[in-house]
């Protein structure tokens, strides 16, 4: 069974993210994997720098996309927020079956932690996510991709920062050159 859960947490290989499909045209965008993976660096390092729990921050972040290994990379435009958390909750539920119940029920508090984003951890992996978008928007714009349609991904990150580390990283990475 465990074998299952591997097994299902690669196929996030798989998943290409898809707000770069529908916003910029890219035929062969990052995988969910690659953004989670990017999120696993950048939170082994900010968690450390600052102190903060770090294993539970790699934990939700490894988490923190796991539904998408089975129903695709959903953007906001093609369902209601708590839609999605209910088809996410249901597909976590069904993954975590997985696992033994010992480890399920760790993993399940820690997504739940996740999703209702009130402690300090889940609030910097959300900014961390947020701020990772905006890293691979910058990636993409190096690559010739048009700063015009990038904006509303340097927007939406801007908007979501308030830890202090990670509003002076995402300065730094929106302007670099």
């Amino acid at each position: 069974m465990v074998e299952d859960f591997f097994k299902i947490s690669a196929n996030l290989k798989n998943i290409s993210r898809q707000g770069w499909i529908d916003k910029l045209g890219i035929p062969n965008p990052e995988s969910v994997a690659d953004h989670t993976f990017s999120m696993a660096i950048i939170g082994m390092v900010i968690s450390d720098l600052e102190n903060l729990n770090s294993e539970k921050i790699l934990k939700m972040i490894l988490l923190h996309d796991l539904a998408e290994s089975e129903i695709g990379d959903i953007v906001p435009e093609q369902m209601s927020l708590e839609d999605k958390h209910k088809l996410e909750n249901s597909v976590f539920d069904k993954i975590l079956k997985q696992l033994p119940s010992s480890l399920n029920l760790t993993y399940r508090e820690i997504w739940k932690e996740y999703q209702e984003n009130k402690s300090l951890e889940s609030q910097i992996v959300h900014q961390i996510d947020k701020l990772e978008m905006a890293l691979q928007a910058k990636i993409y714009q190096s690559q010739g991709y048009p700063k015009e349609k990038l904006d509303i991904f340097f927007e939406s990150a801007k908007s979501n920062m308030t830890h202090p580390k990670l509003k002076e990283l995402f300065t730094k990475i929106v302007n670099q050159q």
